[in-house]
């Protein structure tokens, strides 16, 4: 192009037709999401919902999450398959409000890439609205953000944001928690979408193609790698409703002091996503400080997918707890008398729920001393609460 050949945006890499066409593309997978709260249309300047139902709450608390999918959008890139990858993003957020007990009422996206591919792009947000569909969470607005000389021309990023609400009568967390509650694993569906940058560095040292098939997993390396992200919101939530979160004992207030006072022997007391940093990383901040919960990691059989990212990396069994979920995607801390109940009516819906451990305060809690290879965690992502304490031996298939 000549020095004195005038530019415009389109000429700069910015194609905004390729924009709207891409909007065209994804406005009916994202109205499905909209219920009767949601005002205005698909392509306003701010998405709007009708907020009328917080005023039956006595007090209603806003919870909000932001969060990306990571490296996992190069495995999505690399097999040319961007439907999906939508998914992971709404379970890495929505399944983090979900935790305190919140119900999300809206979720924004923003998608930043080096071109606009028009047909990639829908196929990105028709992952995410499916998600949204399927946790009752209304995608109301979003982004997408095209960086010529910033980005290479098929490299993008995704990103999210969800809003949620709970009543402070129905707040999840570690002031519900109380001596003898029950630990409770939900079954993740592989991966998620954490831990891959060792998951790469792995797939890079075997030297094993995306598209090559595994035995154990039974289909291709990549496919396995792109398993979406389980999502939980609309199970957590029903168990909510179903068992509610128990009543705060007097010492409640200052259980995070170790009384452990907490909310009795039935309900939902808190729940844990299993994302980043593992089972015990994320297990431990919604405990009170002054409680350990002792996992047992036999009582369970990590899916093959672990093991082949262990083997093929040579990464220790502490490598692998510091880093990926190892099977166990959500967790419950529930009132004793309602573990099994709880467990049975998380099997109803397809997942998989088992008993981990116990949770004890310190003072009651068993020394420890008979338990092999046991490992507490504790003080992690900067939160000062409980620990946790993994015993025993991984099982694999």
């Amino acid at each position: 192009m000549s020095e004195n050949t005038p530019l415009d945006y389109a000429s700069a890499g910015v194609d905004t037709a390729a924009g709207d066409r891409a909007v065209e593309l994804m406005k009916e997978a994202v109205s499905r999401t909209h219920d009767a709260t949601v005002l205005g249309a698909t392509g306003g300047f701010a998405g709007m919902v009708d907020a009328s139902a917080l005023l039956g709450m006595k007090k209603p608390l806003l919870a909000t999450s932001t969060d990306g999918v990571g490296t996992k959008i190069a495995i999505a890139q690399a097999m040319d398959i961007h439907d999906t990858i939508g998914q992971d993003l709404v379970g890495m957020v929505v399944d983090d409000i979900v935790v305190i007990g919140a119900r999300p009422v809206l979720m924004t996206d923003y998608i930043a890439c080096g071109h606009v591919v028009p047909e990639r792009i829908a196929a990105i947000v028709t992952g995410i609205a499916r998600a949204c569909e399927a946790t009752g969470t209304p995608l109301i607005g979003g982004e997408t953000a095209e960086h010529p000389g910033v980005m290479e021309p098929d490299d993008y990023d995704i990103a999210g944001a969800a809003t949620g609400v709970v009543d402070a009568d129905m707040l999840l967390g570690p002031e519900r928690v109380a001596d003898g509650d029950v630990v409770i694993a939900m079954a993740s569906s592989g991966l998620h979408s954490n831990g891959y940058s060792l998951v790469r560095s792995v797939v890079a040292r075997t030297g094993l193609a995306l598209d090559a098939h595994v035995e154990e997993f039974g289909r291709t390396l990549g496919e396995e790698l792109l398993e979406p992200t389980r999502l939980y919101t609309t199970l957590c939530l029903d168990l909510i409703g179903q068992f509610g979160v128990g009543t705060l004992g007097e010492a409640g207030a200052s259980s995070s002091a170790g009384s452990l006072a907490g909310a009795g022997l039935t309900g939902i007391h808190a729940l844990s996503h299993v994302t980043g940093g593992g089972l015990g990383a994320n297990l431990s901040r919604v405990l009170p400080k002054g409680s350990i919960a002792d996992v047992d990691r036999g009582s369970w059989v990590v899916p093959p997918v672990f093991d082949w990212v262990r083997r093929g990396g040579s990464v220790s069994w502490e490598g692998m707890e510091d880093s990926l979920n190892l099977g166990v995607g959500m967790v419950g801390v529930v009132g004793a008398e309602s573990a099994d109940a709880v467990m049975a009516a998380t099997k109803a819906t397809g997942i998989d729920a088992w008993v981990l451990g116990t949770v004890r305060s310190e003072k009651n809690a068993d020394d420890g001393s008979g338990m092999t290879d046991a490992r507490i965690i504790s003080g992690t992502k900067g939160v000062n609460a409980g620990a946790v304490r993994l015993h025993g031996q991984y099982r694999i298939a």
